[in-house]
């Protein structure tokens, strides 16, 4: 569960760096970076649901 928290933080650090390239310097390649942080960021915190709805079944 560590181990995807940390992806999770990471996949975030990500997100915001490319959006903030996006908004601030114009960069239109960040978009499309940005965007697919995001359906990574949405299948991680699928896992994360999953991981932790078992997690508190024990």
């Amino acid at each position: 569960m560590e181990n995807l928290i940390q992806k999770i933080h990471s996949e975030i650090e990500t997100f915001k760096n490319e959006s903030e390239s996006l908004i601030d310097k114009g960069v239109k390649a960040a978009g499309a970076r940005a965007r697919k942080s995001t359906l990574e960021l949405e299948k991680l915190l699928k896992e994360f649901r999953k991981v932790s709805i078992e997690e508190s079944k024990k």
